[in-house]
C-alpha cells in the first residue's frame, strides 16, 4: 500500500507592519514629493511654461449699452497674415533698392548687360550672410538667395562653380559668435582656398562677362568680432584682424583679376572692412556695399548689377583705411580691474537656470576717444592737420554713387533766433539720362577754442531723401536745424548746454567732407554765449538739464581720474591710449558702484506714506484710456491693486505684460526683434525678415524707416502683438562692435531719425516700441556677469550715445483714439514713446537698470518720458529688482524664478512698485491691447489647457494619494499587536 501524500501544515505568515510601512511610506512619500516639485517647478517657471504653451484666455464682454460702439481702435490695412508676409517681402526688396551703395564704378562698368553671363565666387555667394545672430536674428529659410537674386535679373550664373563653393560651405563652418557664450564662438573667415577652383577653372570662359565676387562677414549678439584673428583662428596669419580680407580672400581677387576683364566686389556685411586695397586696385571696376539683406533684398544686387534699379544708398559709418589707427582701437575689449570682486548672493535655483557662470569679475572699458570717433574724428583731425585724409579715409560718412548726375542749388535759407531753426532749401535736379534719387545732407561747424569745449569740425544736422527724379526733372526739399541742437555740453563748467558765440558754417554736402558744388555755406552768427540752464532749458527739455554722470566724468583727468581727455588741441599729444597699469585699479568711487544695492537702507530713508492697495472701486483699465497720466481716476485704478498683482506681473517679463483680473488689463505680446519679429520660444510670432538695421540706414530714407514701421504694426494685428522690442539705436562706436548690424549708425542724428520714423510707423498701428539698449552698449566683450564698468565725459555721453534715444523720447509720437463719454463718442489725442529697454552694462560703475540719474533724471526728469522701462535679458544678480524699479526701470525681462524682490512691505518699495505698475498701465491703455473693449465690459478667465491638465494631475494624483493612505492606515490598524502564532498539526503516529 503506497503512502498517501503529506499534507503542508504550516500558514502563510503575514507582512508584519514594520516592514509593509517601509514599502508603502516611501511610495507615498516619493509621489508626494514629484508632485509637490512639479507644481513647485511650473508655478516657478510658469512664465516661461505660458510662453511655450500659452497664458489661458481673457475674454473681455462688453455691456448691452456698449455692444454697438466703434472700438476698432486700430485696424489692419491686409485682410490675412498671407497678405502681410507677401506685402512685407516686397517692402524689404523696396529698403534694399535704396539702400544698397555703389561705392565704385570705374568706367561705368555697372550695369552690366542684359543677360550677362556670371561667375560668381566667394563663400557668401552661396553661403551669403542674412542678417546677424542673437536675438536680433530672422528666419530666412525662405529668403532670396545671393544667386536667386543675379537670376531673377536674369543673368546667368556659373552652376559649377557655385557648387563647388556651396560643396565647400557645407562642409565648413564659417566664423559665427554664440550669444552669451563666446567660448564657444568661432571667428574663422571660412573662405574656400583657390584650390577648390581649380577643377572649376574651365567654366569660366562660359560665363565671363563679369567675375562678382562676394565678401561676407556675420555678427552677432554675445562676442565682438576679433582685432586679433591669430588668437582664435590657427588658420589666420599674425597681426591680422576680422575686418580685412585674409590670404585666401586676396587670392581670390588676384584669381578673379587674373580670369575676368570686368570684376564686381559685393560686400555682404553690417559692418565696415578696411577696403583701401580693392578701392584703389584699378582692376576691381565695382564695389556694391549690400549690408545684410533679409528676405528679399538679394533681389536688389541683381537689379542695381542690371541697371533696374538706380542705387542710392549712402554709407552709415566712415569706412577707414586702417582700423588699428583708429582712436577706438586701444580701448575696445577686455579689460579687467585688479582691486574690484564684484559679490552677489546668487541662490541655488538661480545658479541651475543661468545660462552663464557668474564670476566676480569686474570689467570696464573706457571711451577714451570721447566726441572724437566715426566722421568727427577724422573730419576735425583732417582740418586740424593731424591726418591725411585721402590716406586715413577710403569712404566717408555719407558717401555714395549714382547711375545718374544730380546739380544742387540752395534756393531759400531762413535764420531763426536762438530759440528756432535754420531751415535751407534745396533743388535737385537730375542732370544725367537716368532716372534715380538723391540725399542731401546738411551739416554744421560750430565756432571751436583751444582747451575750450570739444567740438567736432562738422556734424550732421538733417538729411532729406527725394524720391525718384527723371532726367531734366527737379524736386526741392527742406532741410532743417533747431539752432539749440548746435549747443555743445560744457560738464566742466556751465555744467549745462552752452550755444557759444561766434559764427556757425552751415553747409549742404554729399557726405561728411565733400560740399555739394554750386551751393556756398550760410553763416549763422550767435551775438553771446547762450547758457541753457536752471529754467532757461533748451525749449525740447520738460526740465533743467545739468550735470548727472559726475561719477563717470570724474574718472577723466580734466576732473582730476586717470583717464586722457583726447583734445583736438592737440591731436598728437592725447590721442587715446590702451589702459595703463594705473588704470586697473579702480577708485572708490567706482568700487561702491559696483557693491550690490542696499534696498533696506532705501527704504529706512524714504519718507513717504505707505500707499492704498487692495481697495476695490470696479474701475477697470479701458476707463483710464486717453486719459492724461497724471489724471486722479489713476490713483483709484491704482489703489485696487494688491501687491501681488503688481509683483506678478513686474516680474513675469519676459516678452510679455502679465494680464490683471481685477482691473480687465490683457496679457500682451512683446516679441523682439530690430530685423522684423522674432522669438527663440514661440516660432509662430516669427515673422518677415527685414534687412539689418545698417541697410536700413543705408537708404537714409526715413519715408520707408516709417513704411517699415507701418507694416510690422499690420503684421502686429495679425498676429496679436502689442509692443515689439526695437528699435535699437546704440552706435557704431568701433566697427567690430558684434551687433553693429542691428544698430543704424555711427551718427546719433541719422540713429535717431530712423527709429522715430520706425516706431511712428509700429505706432500707427498701436504696437508700443521698446527702444534699446539704453545705454552705451556698443560692446559684447564682458557685457554680462557683473557688466562692463563703461567711462565716458558727460559730454560725450548727452552729445553721442545718448542722443538717438533722446531724439525719440521728445519726437514719437502714437495717435490713439478712445471712447470719451457714455455715448460712445470716439476722441483722439497722443501718447509718446511706449517703451525703452535698458542694457546690459553700467554707465560708469552703475548698472544702467539700476542708475536714478540715467533711467530717472535724464529720462523722465528732463526729456519727459512717459512709458515703461524693461531691463535687458535679466539672468544676472547684479540686476537688482529693487533697485530697478527705484531707479526707474519698471519690468523685469526673466523667466528666472529666484527673480524677486528682497522687499515688498516698506513704503519705499510698495511706493516704486505702484509707480512701476503706472508706467506699463499706462502704455498698455493706450495700445492695440485694448482694440475690442469698451469702458463697463466685464472679464473671464479660461486657464489654458496645460493648467487644467495640472490641476486634474494633481487633484487625482492627491486622491490616490489619499487612497493610499486610507489603505495603509487600515492595514496598519488590522493588523495591529503581536503577530499570529504560526499552527503546526502534529505528526501522525508510527503504527
Amino acid at each position: 500500500m503506497s503512502a498517501s501524500p503529506k499534507k503542508d501544515t504550516t500558514a502563510k505568515t503575514p507582512m508584519s507592519n514594520k516592514k509593509y510601512l517601509s514599502i508603502w511610506i516611501p511610495i507615498l512619500a516619493f509621489v508626494v514629493v514629484v508632485t509637490v516639485v512639479a507644481n513647485m517647478a511650473l508655478v516657478i517657471a510658469g512664465g516661461w511654461v505660458a510662453s511655450q504653451f500659452g497664458n489661458g484666455t481673457y475674454t473681455f464682454t462688453n455691456s448691452a449699452e456698449s455692444a454697438d460702439w466703434d472700438t476698432s481702435y486700430y485696424t489692419s490695412d491686409y485682410a490675412d497674415i498671407d497678405a502681410v508676409d507677401a506685402a512685407a517681402r516686397d517692402l524689404v526688396e523696396q529698403i534694399a533698392d535704396g539702400g544698397v551703395v555703389l561705392a565704385k564704378n570705374d568706367n561705368q562698368a555697372l550695369p552690366l548687360a542684359a543677360g550677362a553671363q556670371l561667375t560668381m565666387l566667394g563663400r557668401a555667394a552661396a553661403d551669403p550672410v542674412f542678417g546677424g545672430s542673437g536675438s536680433g536674428s530672422v528666419d530666412t529659410n525662405s529668403a532670396v538667395t545671393a544667386r536667386a537674386g543675379l537670376e531673377n535679373a536674369g543673368f546667368g550664373i556659373n552652376d559649377s562653380v557655385f557648387q563647388a563653393i556651396a560643396a565647400y560651405a557645407d562642409e565648413n563652418k564659417r566664423g559665427y559668435i554664440e550669444m552669451d557664450n563666446p567660448a564657444a564662438s568661432t571667428y574663422n573667415i571660412g573662405e574656400m582656398p583657390i584650390a577648390g577652383y581649380e577643377a572649376e577653372q574651365s567654366s569660366f570662359a562660359q560665363y565671363n562677362d563679369a567675375a562678382v565676387i562676394f565678401i561676407g562677414r556675420p555678427g552677432g549678439e554675445g562676442g565682438d568680432l576679433a582685432q586679433d584673428l591669430a588668437a582664435v583662428d590657427d588658420t589666420a596669419e599674425p597681426g591680422t584682424h576680422q575686418l580685412e580680407l585674409n590670404q585666401d580672400e586676396k587670392d581670390l581677387v588676384a584669381l578673379a583679376e587674373d580670369s575676368f576683364d570686368t570684376v564686381i566686389v559685393v560686400v555682404n556685411a553690417s559692418t565696415t572692412l578696411e577696403m583701401g586695397d580693392l578701392q584703389n586696385d584699378p582692376r576691381i571696376d565695382a564695389i556694391l556695399l549690400a549690408g545684410s539683406p533679409g528676405a528679399t533684398g538679394f533681389n536688389a544686387v541683381g537689379s542695381i548689377l542690371a541697371g533696374d534699379v538706380n542705387p542710392s544708398g549712402r554709407t552709415v559709418d566712415t569706412w577707414a583705411a586702417d582700423f588699428t589707427a583708429d582712436p577706438t582701437w586701444n580701448n575696445f575689449g577686455s579689460y579687467v580691474y585688479n582691486n574690484v570682486e564684484a559679490s552677489y548672493p546668487v541662490s541655488a535655483t538661480e545658479s541651475a537656470t543661468s545660462n552663464a557662470t557668474v564670476t566676480s569679475d569686474a570689467p570696464f572699458v573706457n571711451y577714451a576717444e570721447g566726441i572724437y570717433f566715426g566722421y568727427r574724428y577724422y573730419e576735425t583731425a583732417a582740418v586740424e592737420g593731424f591726418i591725411n585724409y585721402d590716406d586715413a579715409v577710403v569712404y566717408p560718412f555719407g558717401y555714395g554713387l549714382s547711375y545718374t548726375d544730380f546739380a544742387w542749388s540752395v534756393t531759400d535759407t531762413q535764420a531763426g533766433a536762438v530759440d528756432g531753426t535754420i531751415d535751407v532749401t534745396v533743388d535737385v535736379t537730375n542732370t544725367g539720362d537716368v532716372a534715380g534719387a538723391d540725399v542731401v545732407e546738411l551739416y554744421y561747424s560750430a565756432p571751436y577754442t583751444p582747451g575750450g569745449i570739444e567740438k567736432s569740425s562738422v556734424v550732421l544736422g538733417d538729411f532729406a531723401k527725394t524720391g525718384v527724379i527723371e532726367p531734366g526733372a527737379s524736386e526741392s526739399v527742406t532741410l532743417s536745424i533747431a539752432v539749440e541742437d548746435m549747443a555743445s555740453y560744457d560738464y566742466l563748467n556751465n555744467k549745462a548746454y552752452v550755444l557759444e558765440a561766434g559764427d556757425y558754417s552751415i553747409t549742404v554736402q554729399t557726405n561728411s567732407h565733400d560740399i555739394a558744388e554750386g551751393t556756398e555755406p550760410f553763416v549763422y552768427t550767435v551775438d553771446s554765449d547762450v547758457v541753457y540752464s536752471g529754467d532757461n532749458h533748451r525749449a525740447s527739455d520738460v526740465s533743467e538739464v545739468t550735470n548727472q554722470f559726475d561719477d563717470v566724468s570724474g574718472e577723466f583727468s580734466t576732473e582730476g581720474g586717470d583717464i586722457p581727455v583726447f583734445s583736438r588741441a592737440d591731436f598728437a599729444g592725447t590721442f587715446p591710449q590702451a589702459p595703463t597699469e594705473d588704470m586697473y585699479t579702480a577708485s572708490q568711487t567706482t568700487i561702491d558702484g559696483f557693491a550690490a544695492w542696499d534696498y533696506e537702507a532705501a527704504a529706512a530713508a524714504f519718507e513717504g506714506e505707505m500707499p492704498t492697495v487692495g481697495q476695490s472701486s470696479g474701475l477697470a483699465l479701458i476707463s483710464l484710456r486717453g486719459l492724461a497720466k497724471d489724471d486722479p481716476l489713476w490713483e483709484t485704478l491704482l489703489d485696487q491693486l494688491s501687491v501681488g498683482d503688481m509683483t506678478s506681473m513686474l516680474l513675469n517679463g519676459a516678452y510679455q505684460t502679465e494680464a490683471i483680473g481685477s482691473i480687465a488689463k490683457p496679457a500682451t505680446v512683446e516679441p523682439d526683434g530690430p530685423a522684423g519679429f522674432s522669438s527663440f520660444i514661440n516660432s509662430s510670432i516669427n515673422g518677415t525678415a527685414y534687412p539689418s538695421e545698417y541697410l536700413i540706414a543705408q537708404t537714409w530714407d526715413v519715408d520707408l524707416g516709417n513704411a517699415m514701421g507701418v507694416m510690422l504694426g499690420n503684421e502686429a494685428l495679425q498676429k496679436g502683438l502689442n509692443g515689439w522690442y526695437a528699435p535699437a539705436v546704440n552706435l557704431h562706436r568701433s566697427p567690430f562692435g558684434g551687433r553693429n548690424f542691428e544698430y543704424y549708425s555711427e551718427d546719433p542724428v541719422l540713429s535717431g531719425s530712423m527709429a522715430v520714423a520706425v516706431a511712428d510707423g509700429a505706432g500707427s498701428k498701436g504696437v508700443y516700441t521698446m527702444l534699446k539698449h539704453f545705454a552705451m552698449n556698443e560692446q559684447e566683450t564682458n557685457r554680462v556677469n557683473n557688466g562692463i564698468a563703461t567711462f565716458a565725459t558727460e559730454q560725450t555721453i548727452r552729445e553721442l550715445y545718448l542722443k538717438p534715444f533722446e531724439m525719440a523720447v521728445k519726437n514719437v509720437t502714437m495717435d490713439v483714439k478712445y471712447i470719451a463719454d457714455d455715448q460712445g463718442t470716439i476722441e483722439e489725442t497722443t501718447v509718446g514713446l511706449g517703451g525703452i529697454m535698458s542694457s546690459f552694462n553700467r554707465i560708469g560703475s552703475v548698472w544702467t537698470g539700476g542708475s536714478e540719474a540715467l533711467m530717472g533724471n535724464v529720462l523722465r526728469g528732463e526729456w519727459g518720458f512717459t512709458g515703461f522701462a524693461i531691463t535687458d535679458f535679466n539672468l544676472y544678480p547684479y540686476m537688482n529688482p529693487n533697485q530697478a524699479i527705484s531707479a526707474g526701470t519698471d519690468l523685469t525681462l526673466t523667466f528666472q524664478p529666484s527673480k524677486s524682490y528682497g522687499d515688498t512691505s516698506s513704503a519705499k518699495a510698495v511706493t516704486d512698485i505702484r509707480n512701476a505698475t503706472h508706467n506699463i498701465l499706462y502704455t498698455v491703455a493706450n495700445s492695440n491691447a485694448m482694440n475690442g473693449v469698451a469702458p463697463g465690459a466685464t472679464v473671464s478667465y479660461t486657464p489654458p489647457t496645460w493648467v487644467i491638465i495640472q490641476i486634474v494631475s494633481t487633484s487625482v494624483i492627491g486622491l490616490l494619494v489619499l487612497g493610499g493612505v486610507f489603505m495603509v492606515t487600515r492595514r496598519v490598524i488590522r493588523h495591529k499587536g503581536p503577530r499570529d502564532a504560526v499552527s503546526v498539526e502534529s505528526a501522525p503516529a508510527k503504527s
